[in-house]
């Protein structure tokens, strides 16, 4: 199975809202363990370490790349 980067959602948006209430009324430690318990659930009804890995890469390849865009605006 390869990594699907394109939305699996009929309706992308309701599935961001649905992850931004999530957080509603939690402080910064529990919205980052939220995050975490919410990554290892995903993780796991992926269930291929290809996959997980593939997705852990482009997801560092990403804040990397935006923490350069971030240091050449300033």
């Amino acid at each position: 199975m390869a990594l699907s980067t394109s939305s699996n959602f009929a309706r992308p948006d309701d599935a961001f809202r649905a992850i931004v209430e999530a957080h509603r009324g939690l402080t910064e430690e529990q919205s980052a363990d939220f995050d975490a318990a919410l990554v290892l659930i995903l993780a796991n009804h992926i269930g291929d370490i290809d996959v997980l890995r593939e997705a852990i890469d482009l997801a560092r390849r990403r804040m990397v790349d935006g923490q350069q865009q971030q240091q050449q605006q300033q």
